[in-house]
């Protein structure tokens, strides 16, 4: 496949350098596994991404597991139309071939992520990518396997600091994560896919409780107290509990109207508390 014209078409007013572009532009193909590995059988990305080609290699030889190159390539195709996304699943892999080892009897990757973050960082800035886009991708080759584990059960102060960790970068985290999967076993692949969507599940509603407990209405205790010429006790608690719930359904409104609807709240239910001090 002949990526020149996309190179052409690829958008260079980007602040990318022409290298830079032209990685983008075979990543950016509408076909991007044809386009990929175009490029490789031509040598085309050894100038670009000289450290790709020595992914061509098995993780295992003793059990002959796929190469790696084929897995990244595969995991690219599988990603949304998302560049940065893109470039990650393209570099979330480098570091195996340097952090590959046989001890125990097995085939370990220790700390690729780590080290490929390292190398990603240094590639990008060779490449000639704006700073931002470095820094983004890099973050997430560093992120992406933070999510190993998951399905072994974590508590919530877990998915908390991966949220966390991953910050306005965790849409795109949890698109490469799922685009890291590319098995032929369709349970396995099955259930990687639950696995992120309870977790994306249990982000949204841990960001739910705090943003709930971080609530505050718009009078506090002293000033209802003040208004109603009272002293403390279990009413201030509950008119602020009605207040919470009028900003919740009705948004914020003028002190005012707030002091009114304290006064009905008041009228209808003082009489089963404590008279006025």
């Amino acid at each position: 496949m002949d990526t020149t014209s996309t190179t052409d078409a690829f958008d260079a007013d980007n602040g990318s350098s022409p290298e830079a572009d032209a990685l983008s532009a075979i990543l950016m193909a509408d076909d991007v596994s044809g386009s990929l590995w175009s490029s490789v059988d031509s040598g085309r990305i050894d100038a670009l991404v000289p450290e790709l080609p020595a992914l061509r290699m098995e993780q295992d030889p003793i059990h002959r597991h796929k190469d790696v190159l084929s897995h990244t390539i595969a995991v690219v195709s599988k990603t949304p139309d998302d560049l940065i996304v893109r470039l990650a699943a393209l570099f979330h892999d480098i570091a195996k071939p340097r952090t590959r080892s046989f001890e125990h009897g097995g085939v370990t990757f220790r700390h690729h992520e780590a080290v490929g973050a390292r190398m990603t960082r240094k590639r990008m800035k060779a490449l000639g990518y704006p700073e931002e886009e470095v820094e983004e991708v890099t973050e997430l080759v560093r992120l992406s396997g933070r999510f190993k584990g998951y399905a072994d059960g974590w508590s919530d102060s877990a998915v908390r600091r991966y949220a966390r960790d991953a910050g306005p970068l965790l849409g795109r985290l949890n698109a490469l994560i799922r685009s890291d999967c590319t098995t032929r076993n369709k349970q396995k692949a099955a259930d990687l896919q639950r696995s992120i969507d309870d977790l994306e599940r249990r982000i949204a509603d841990l960001a739910e409780e705090e943003r709930r407990a971080a609530e505050r209405p718009q009078i506090d205790g002293q000033a209802v107290m003040t208004h109603l010429g009272t002293g403390g006790g279990r009413h201030v608690g509950d008119i602020l509990k009605m207040l919470l719930e009028v900003k919740r359904t009705e948004g914020e409104l003028s002190d005012e109207e707030l002091y009114t609807r304290v006064d009905a709240w008041w009228q209808a239910n003082g009489a089963s508390y404590e008279p006025r001090s």
